[in-house]
């Protein structure tokens, strides 16, 4: 998208701003479809943060994501965590995991997010 959306901008912002991750959005982003939960951006830095201080491999890159400063003016990014990468019928991973989206990037988006059944 040349010129971000102004809704998914404000859907972006609403989120920033209440501090609520139970805003379900799904994003198709350079061909991949991506759903889950949105998150404030400090609230996903925080969980990356744990997530790699947790790790014997990953752990000195904690401290990447809690020293974040506030830019001003709209969001730039969508911050989804319990979130999957769909390919095919499953989504990637099973779990949930953790993206950051710009949203300059989004071609098309939709409210609620996607799973699958084998029913």
């Amino acid at each position: 998208m040349s010129k971000p959306d102004e809704l998914l901008v404000d859907v972006a912002a609403l989120v920033e701003s209440g501090h609520s991750n139970q805003m379900s959005l799904t994003v198709v982003a350079g061909g991949a479809v991506i759903t889950g939960r949105l998150a404030p951006e400090a609230v996903w830095r925080q969980r990356v943060s744990e997530v790699l201080a947790d790790s014997a491999r990953l752990s000195e890159f904690s401290a990447v994501f809690t020293t974040a400063t506030r830019k001003e003016g709209p969001p730039t990014h969508l911050h989804f965590h319990v979130a999957r990468i769909l390919q095919g019928k499953v989504g990637i991973p099973e779990t949930g995991g953790m993206y950051r989206v710009a949203i300059e990037d989004i071609g098309a988006w939709t409210m609620g997010d996607f799973s699958y059944s084998d029913h």
